[in-house]
C-alpha cells in the first residue's frame, strides 16, 4: 500500500460527509446558498436545481467541474492504492451489489471510452479505473468529455423545464423545514442501512 493511500481514504470520507450534509440541507441551501450546495455535492438533481435557483453559468461550470473531478480523482487513487480491497468496501458499505460491480468491471474492460464519460459521477467506476490503472492522459480526456456532456445536458434541461423548476422552488420555500427534516431522516436511515449491511458481511 502506498503512503498516500490513507490520505485518499480521508479525502473520500470528507467527500462523503459533504454529500450527506448536502442531502440533508439541500432544501434550505438551494435558496440561500446554492453555490455552496453544489460544492458539497454535484448530484444530478442539484445540477438542475442550482441553475433554476439563479446560479450564474460560469459558477455552475467551475464549481461542478471541480467537485466532479475531485470525487473521481480521489476514488481513482483509492482504486490504485487498494485494488480489490477498495471494491470490497463499496459492496460492503456503499450499497453497490456484487452483480452491479461485476457488470461495471466487464464493461470497463470492453468499453471504457463509453463507460467513464457516461458514468463520470460514479464513484465505483472511478475506483475501477484506478484498479485498471488507466493512463492519466486517457482518463483526463474521458473525464473532460463526460463532465462537459453532463453539464451541458443539465443546463439544457434547466432551461427546457425552467418554469416547473421555479414553481417547485417556490413551493419548497413554504415547506423547506419539513423537507429538511425528512431529508435528515432519510440520510440517517440510508447510512444506518449501509453500516448494518457492511457489518453483516
Amino acid at each position: 500500500m502506498p503512503a498516500w493511500g490513507p490520505i485518499m481514504l480521508a479525502a473520500f470520507v470528507a467527500l462523503v460527509i459533504c454529500t450527506n450534509v448536502a442531502n440533508a440541507m439541500w432544501a434550505r441551501w438551494i435558496d440561500t446558498n446554492p453555490e455552496a450546495l453544489l460544492a458539497l455535492s454535484s448530484r444530478n438533481r442539484f445540477l438542475a436545481l442550482v441553475l433554476a435557483a439563479g446560479v450564474p453559468v460560469w459558477a455552475y461550470v467551475v464549481i461542478a467541474t471541480a467537485r466532479i473531478t475531485a470525487a473521481f480523482a480521489v476514488c481513482h487513487m483509492i482504486g490504485r492504492a487498494y485494488h480489490a480491497h477498495a471494491l470490497n468496501w463499496f459492496t460492503r458499505y456503499l450499497g453497490v451489489t456484487p452483480e452491479a460491480l461485476d457488470a461495471y468491471r466487464r464493461g470497463f474492460e470492453k468499453i471504457q471510452w463509453v463507460l467513464v464519460p457516461f458514468f463520470v459521477g460514479s464513484n465505483i467506476v472511478a475506483v475501477i479505473s484506478g484498479v485498471h490503472r488507466t493512463a492519466p492522459a486517457k482518463l483526463a480526456t474521458m473525464l473532460a468529455i463526460g463532465i462537459a456532456a453532463r453539464l451541458a445536458l443539465f443546463w439544457w434541461l434547466a432551461r427546457r423545464f425552467e418554469e416547473p423548476l421555479i414553481e417547485f422552488l417556490t413551493w419548497l420555500q413554504r415547506y423547506q423545514w419539513w423537507v429538511v427534516g425528512a431529508s435528515i431522516g432519510l440520510v440517517l436511515l440510508v447510512n444506518a442501512m449501509n453500516v448494518r449491511r457492511g457489518g453483516s458481511r
